[in-house]
């Protein structure tokens, strides 16, 4: 009977002698062909077709009147839309990298080009000044959905055409 256990122990041990199997060998992964980002696609047909430009509009009143901005959270304002009670007129500002352009103003039932200059508190913005009687302001205020603001050489702004604009339009106009 020892010899059983003998032999089975001897058997076990010769087992545990073998080697394992190699491991296998390591895949050779390529990586993945790279795919740019395709361009921001030319927008085409009629401007009403567009869709949104990412942001939100917020409204705050200060010390000089009120400000209705446009944009991302988190970042400097694409556009800005701000009364000065005192002079009487909106000043429009746009983030551009022109030193001076023609601001294209679009709704649904005018348009308007403005004389746009650089910023006189940040130079990354063009302004436009608008009197608090321009028809302008209540083509935008009663947009029906949208309104465009264009210039040359930078991507066009396509805002909502929310009640931000039509509060700076009343606090302005007092």
């Amino acid at each position: 009977m020892y010899i059983r256990y003998l032999t089975l122990f001897a058997a076990l041990g010769l087992a545990a002698c073998v080697a394992p199997p190699p491991p296998p060998a390591p895949k050779i992964v390529s990586a993945p062909p790279r795919v740019d980002t395709p361009p921001t696609p030319r927008l085409t047909g009629d401007w009403n077709d567009w869709p949104f430009t990412p942001g939100n509009w917020t409204y705050r009143r200060d010390g000089r009147g009120s400000v209705a901005q446009f944009g991302m959270s988190g970042r400097n304002p694409m556009i800005s839309f701000r009364c000065d009670v005192e002079n009487r007129r909106i000043t429009l500002s746009r983030d551009a990298s022109a030193p001076e352009a023609g601001l294209v103003i679009r709704t649904s039932s005018m348009t308007k080009t403005l004389a746009a200059t650089a910023s006189d508190t940040n130079s990354a913005y063009l302004t436009a000044n608008i009197a608090t009687t321009d028809p302008i302001l209540d083509a935008m205020a009663f947009s029906r959905g949208r309104v465009l603001v264009e210039m040359e050489g930078q991507h066009p702004v396509i805002l909502p055409s929310w009640a931000e604009i039509a509060r700076v339009v009343e606090d302005c106009r007092g």
